[in-house]
């Protein structure tokens, strides 16, 4: 017997007639974007839902998502929408929207009125010239610049597992490491941030702020230790806090790019962390630090010595997919010249399918820094793909239609290393993809 599942919010309504899907298979058989980094297994929370309506008509939480909303704290109408099975009519609202959303998530995972100690990555980035942009432009122009600074510079926080602890001013916290992971990555992960930063400024000055006839800049500290996070505050308004030296002694190293005048500076137990053979490293200070009974041993930072394909990825990204239908069309224009063919597997809306491709590529490039769901993320895609009839000689030729979409749209903002890096992601994704194919038999 069939059901419907409403999807609020975006007002779309789906025929169901099998119990054995769940409500992320629906979303994927219906074209709906719906988050599933881990690939749909239950390893991750991207993508929870709110059962608005039809509670009962879901089967009970496995005992994996019971944990998990235990450690999260959810209400009983949150569901994760691969471990949700329904049987009957539900109407449901996604929770999570993009997957710049994705990494807040660890923030939930921190204790609620204590704080555990933990090793981070702090970064500071400061606005330089505040003060005289503030004095010579209007209120509402100053605002749309802030905000654009904002989100622009934020973004790679975010790409890279870290977590946007605050704007105090005209200045960005990103903290790294919340959740886990080796000091190695912590750092990296904080350093790939800032030199993303720095392009996304580069960008925003190039694009958007030339009719203001202003430059932003920025300075940028990185320092790694052990800090206290947890949610403090009053009983009723706790708030996601990390208190510690490692965090005041951040932002003092940040302080010094302005009398160094260097753009960004790591600590020495930054560097230690990651080691003089990846990263180009400029000059070196000591410098007195409020906090430190001995001198701060500083480095200014100019990039990794190799190409960072994540980097690469992650500042093409934005601007590749600043307009997502015009993208994906000129992308299915291709592949449809190049084999005609593969048409017939597209039957429905091109618009809602072009709009699933961006969608998958953005996750892609995010997950990079999630490592572990990223190959089972994959593996569900290939599985997908291998429903739809997508045969292994279709691949070569969706590499080559991405790889001209992608040269076309990025035109002169691309750098020297821009499409090596695409193509070699192309390639470990499809490779992925391939070999679980072979692995089970479909063909």
């Amino acid at each position: 017997m069939s059901h419907r599942i409403t999807y609020s919010g975006i007002n779309k309504v789906v025929e169901n007639d099998d119990d054995f899907n769940s409500i992320l298979d629906i979303s994927i058989a219906s074209q709906i974007p719906h988050l599933h980094e881990c690939g749909g297994h239950g390893r991750c929370t991207t993508c929870r839902v709110r059962i608005l309506e039809g509670m009962d008509n879901l089967n009970a939480r496995s005992p994996t998502e019971q944990e998990t909303s235990f450690a999260r704290k959810w209400d009983p109408s949150i569901r994760l929408a691969c471990q949700a099975f329904p049987k009957g009519d539900v109407k449901l609202q996604r929770l999570i929207w993009s997957m710049g959303e994705v990494n807040q998530l660890q923030k939930e995972l921190a204790p609620v009125g204590k704080a555990d100690e933990r090793p981070i990555a702090i970064l500071f980035c400061d606005l330089r010239n505040y003060t005289s942009l503030s004095s010579e432009n209007l209120n509402f122009d100053i605002a749309f610049m802030l905000n654009r600074f904002y989100t622009a510079l934020g973004e790679p926080i975010l790409m890279n597992n870290g977590i946007i602890y605050q704007y105090v001013g005209d200045e960005i916290v990103g903290v790294f490491g919340t959740s886990g992971g080796t000091r190695e990555k912590i750092c990296t992960d904080a350093i790939r941030a800032a030199l993303g930063m720095q392009y996304a400024l580069t960008q925003l000055n190039s694009l958007e702020l030339e009719d203001f006839d202003v430059e932003l800049k920025s300075g940028i500290g990185i320092n790694f230790g052990r800090a206290y996070v947890g949610h403090l505050g009053h009983p009723n308004h706790k708030q996601f806090s990390v208190i510690g030296d490692p965090v005041n002694i951040a932002s003092r190293i940040q302080r010094q790019t302005k009398k160094t005048g260097t753009k960004i500076l790591i600590s020495k137990p930054v560097l230690k962390s990651i080691g003089n053979d990846s990263l180009w490293i400029g000059n070196s200070f000591t410098s007195d630090l409020a906090g430190l009974e001995q001198q701060a041993e500083l480095y200014e930072l100019l990039g990794f010595k190799e190409m960072d394909l994540q980097l690469e990825l992650q500042s093409s990204l934005h601007t590749m997919l600043e307009d997502q239908d015009r993208f994906a069309k000129a992308f299915y224009d291709r592949v449809f010249e190049m084999a005609p063919k593969v048409k017939g597997l597209f039957r429905k809306n091109m618009t809602d399918q072009g709009r699933l491709l961006t969608h998958m590529l953005g996750g892609i490039v995010y997950s990079l820094s999630r490592p572990e769901h990223l190959t089972s993320g994959l593996k569900k895609l290939g599985e997908n793909h291998s429903a739809y009839g997508v045969e292994p000689e279709y691949y070569p030729v969706v590499k080559q239609a991405l790889m001209e979409t992608i040269d076309e749209t990025l035109g002169d903002l691309k750098t020297d290393k821009t499409m090596p890096a695409w193509s070699q992601a192309l390639d470990n994704v499809i490779d992925v993809m391939q070999h679980w194919q072979s692995d089970t038999g479909h063909h």
